[in-house]
């Protein structure tokens, strides 16, 4: 490229070959001014009471978002946008009438049809992916759906976009982390408009090019580029793409840009920017610097320009007043799409569930342990659907193959592209097990989403991502994830390696959640889950892992439905509703019940072993059967999952209660590592007699 001189535009290139995906001055020119269009009257909208209650302003980011959207291959490539990229969305594919019934929530909208904020732009039938409001962590996404891109050999580029200030976020090292490491076919676009909303960048970071903090990541390369130079800014996303597609390295694109106005609608840049700046920030927009250099190299005539500006106001003007008709989104809908598809087990496929006592017992099938259940499960669907993957933390490596022993075998009869170790990060865990999915909807990821439900906490956005995306889109994509989690105390552990989370979890919407007690339904669940749609947590008590007491023999073609309990021990006298480790407990104190004292006490256990969704049926036909009950789980009893339990009985079936619904858990403290100590906080057998006894009682 020849040298330029300076000029409104950044530089002057004559007789320079223009980059391949620039689509020409015109339609350059045209894209940026209609984009600049609809920003300026997004305020409008909300002063008139109309909608985009929510809109960040994205003048004087035009220039790169031209040349981002541009770059992106519509159908093709996958575009990871932020809330900022309006014209990125634009000159990506998105029509100027989407854009607008997205800002308005109307019903039309093709990113969800209202359940996503306003300014959130999104097509996925074009390859531009809805993403959430939390900044930048779609960069695990974007990771994770480039490392899909490289297994199944596709020439796409995934492009990811955020705001500099963003990129302080822990999980965007780890992304850019796992690209430079993977060499995976993924463009990150920072764009630096010197704040995060009023947080001055020199307050984040001590590099100027926040990208710098990443400059030590092995094979990464950063093109740092004049934000108000658009052919620059194509030059540097043609040869960023390049860089990507050819599985070089870590390419990142880092645009210095203008802000020009406040960070969004609720935010007043006049409180801590004056006018001196403001004045800077106004004389750097791009779209009025590329108007002039257009004019002054003669590449279009000022009569060329109004008329492109009047076809662009045309355009514009129909599309505001069709949004402006277009009917907002029908209440009576609101519920709908909160949970996928589930897969429904065939008759053939169910095993009728007759009590036996204490453990189920099949005619046909190997003797297994709930550990090994879950592992012959995950080899039966790896072997029946080639499109399937495990990874986490010390999955794999040698002799050791997952600190339970539960994925021993996975790696050496699939392969290390199929199951493999992860790094000790489970929001890029998650978050790659996310976007790896949405490369096809026959992909089912299985990942340890932590060697321990206690150190799930750090992926907790890509938890909620999980449980929100399929409601967001209004059902166009739904990532196909199963998340396992080593569950509960009664090894000794103690802090970070004895707690059981589900109480935690099971209050965000989208997800299901199951809790299996013995190896048939470990077993079952699992291959249910994995030929779902949608994410499962699978939590998996650990002190249970090799219990003799949790054998059974388990049919090769058994698959357990969700929301289906498990009669685990008939009774008349007391119900005790319970899941996972206190199922055996609670075998155990009905069984004494049964002989202790002067009255014989006939206790039914009811396993529900699937917490969302809830077999309430089953629940209730128990309570109207027994009049009292205890219900028993292995978290805190204060705030636990045994209260919803509790909430439903006494709403639903209170005129059949005969005595107060007892309720044990652990207490409400940490869980100790002394296993004396453990013992005082977590429930035990004795425990449930006990509550049996008082309802029993009463």
């Amino acid at each position: 490229m020849p040298q330029a001189k300076a000029s409104g535009n950044g530089r002057t290139r004559t007789e320079m070959k223009l980059p391949a995906r620039y689509p020409g001055h015109a339609q350059a020119y045209r894209l940026m001014f209609l984009g600049r269009l609809i920003d300026d009257e997004a305020p409008n909208f909300l002063r008139k009471a109309m909608g985009w209650s929510y809109h960040a302003p994205n003048a004087g980011h035009d220039a790169i978002q031209l040349a981002l959207g541009c770059t992106f291959r519509p159908g093709k490539d996958f575009f990871f946008p932020y809330y900022r990229d309006l014209t990125s969305c634009l000159a990506g594919g998105i029509s100027a009438r989407e854009i607008i019934l997205n800002g308005l929530s109307r019903d039309e909208d093709v990113a969800g049809g209202g359940r996503h904020m306003s300014n959130h732009f999104a097509k996925i039938s074009l390859g531009i992916q809805n993403v959430s409001s939390c900044v930048s962590n779609h960069i695990q996404h974007a990771a994770g759906l480039g490392r899909a891109v490289k297994y199944y050999k596709s020439d796409a580029v995934v492009y990811c976009s955020f705001g500099e200030s963003s990129s302080s976020e822990g999980y965007v090292f780890e992304g850019l982390n796992g690209i430079s490491k993977e060499k995976l076919p993924v463009v990150t676009v920072m764009q630096d408009n010197g704040y995060g909303i009023s947080v001055p960048k020199e307050d984040q970071s001590g590099n100027e090019c926040l990208a710098d903090n990443f400059a030590g990541l092995k094979d990464t390369r950063i093109w740092k580029v004049d934000g108000r130079d658009t052919l620059a800014c194509f030059a540097a996303m043609e040869e960023a793409a390049a860089f990507a597609a050819a599985h070089k390295g870590c390419a990142i694109v880092y645009a210095f840009c203008a802000r020009i106005g406040s960070h969004s609608n609720s935010d007043n840049h006049i409180l801590y920017r004056d006018e001196k700046e403001l004045a800077e920030a106004r004389a750097k927009d791009p779209l009025p610097l590329f108007r002039r250099w257009l004019i002054s190299e003669g590449h279009l005539s000022e009569a060329d320009l109004e008329a492109l500006e009047k076809d662009a106001r045309r355009e514009f003007d129909e599309a505001r007043a069709y949004g402006e008709a277009a009917p907002l989104p029908d209440p009576g809908t609101a519920a709908e799409f909160a949970y996928p598809k589930a897969y429904q087990p065939q008759a053939a496929e169910i095993q009728p569930e007759t009590v036996t006592g204490p453990v189920y017992n099949w005619q046909s099938g190997e003797l297994l342990t709930l550990r090994l259940g879950i592992n012959a499960a995950l080899k039966r669907e790896f072997r029946d659907n080639p499109d399937t993957f495990l990874w986490g933390q010390d999955i794999a490596n040698k002799e050791k193959e997952g600190i339970f022993l539960v994925s021993k075998g996975m790696q050496p009869e699939f392969g290390k592209a199929r199951v493999f170790n992860a790094p000790i990060a489970e929001n890029f865990i998650v978050g790659t097990a996310n976007g790896f999915s949405r490369f096809n909807r026959k992909i089912r990821v299985v990942v340890e989403g932590a060697e321990f439900a206690d150190y799930f906490w750090p992926a907790m956005d890509q938890y909620v991502e999980c449980g929100h995306e399929y409601y967001r889109t209004r059902g166009q994509f739904t990532p196909n994830v199963i998340m396992r989690l080593a569950s509960g105390g009664f090894i000794g552990g103690g802090l970070y390696h004895s707690q059981t989370i589900e109480g935690s979890l099971a209050n965000i919407p989208g997800v299901r959640i199951v809790y299996p007690s013995f190896a048939d339904d470990a077993y079952g669940l699992m291959r249910t889950a994995m030929k779902s749609d949608g994410p499962t947590i699978f939590m998996e008590p650990k002190a249970l892992y090799n219990a003799p007491s949790t054998r059974t023999k388990v049919p090769e073609n058994l698959h357990v439905p969700f929301g289906k309990a498990r009669l685990r021990r008939d009774g008349h006298d007391v119900a005790v509703i319970t899941y996972g480790n206190t199922t055996h407990m609670a075998l155990k104190a009905a069984e004494a019940a049964a002989v202790t004292g002067g009255r014989n006490v006939s206790v039914a256990v009811l396993d529900l072993r699937s917490l969302i969704p809830l077999d309430e049926e089953a629940i209730l036909e128990l309570v109207r059967k027994c009049g009292r009950v205890v219900v028993a789980h292995e978290g805190p009893e204060f705030g636990g999952f045994g209260g919803e339990v509790a909430a439903l009985i006494a709403k639903k079936a209170f005129e059949y209660l005969d005595a107060p619904v007892e309720r044990v858990g652990a207490k409400l403290t940490p869980v100790p590592f002394s296993t004396i100590l453990e013992k005082a906080i977590l429930p035990q057998p004795d425990d449930i007699l006990s509550a049996i006894t008082r309802v029993a009682n009463y």
